[in-house]
């Protein structure tokens, strides 16, 4: 696959304003590692090689086991994850498949039984992040170095 163009050099203000996005994610109090699920998946239903690969990187350094980030796409079917990563997982999907789930009452309902109102946001916010980078790394063909 060939890059399309690099954003960052394209539209620096625009990278910018993601890197701020990311930075303002980073310091909401979200579990690191969640958060890390979270990217994961959005990036595996969005077709984003180049996050998933990075995201998956990512979150070997801050200890995930390869078990879990091999299980992140089958979740619901695998035993390794608590009942907050699953609601977590559950919204990511509804989130960033949006136009087909409307977000579903029952994910909001297994949402809220895990998390503050404060921290829905918060999640919220992360998988609003990742989705637009997926989409500026699949549009734009972004290539992971190998």
């Amino acid at each position: 696959m060939q890059p399309r163009l690099d954003f960052y050099k394209a539209s620096p203000d625009a990278a910018k304003a993601m890197l701020a996005l990311e930075g303002a994610v980073g310091k909401l109090g979200l579990e690191p590692s969640l958060v890390e699920l979270v990217k994961v998946r959005a990036s595996q239903i969005n077709g984003c090689a180049y996050c998933v690969d990075l995201h998956t990187s990512d979150a070997r350094k801050k200890g995930e086991s390869e078990r879990r980030l091999y299980a992140v796409a089958v979740w619901r079917e695998a035993p390794f994850f608590t009942e907050g990563e699953r609601a977590a997982l559950a919204w990511t999907e509804s989130l960033t498949r949006i136009a087909d789930t409307r977000a579903p009452d029952a994910d909001y309902e297994w949402l809220s039984r895990e998390f503050d109102e404060k921290e829905r946001v918060n999640l919220t916010l992360a998988i609003n992040a990742i989705n637009s980078w997926n989409r500026l790394a699949v549009g734009f063909r972004s290539v992971s170095a190998t």
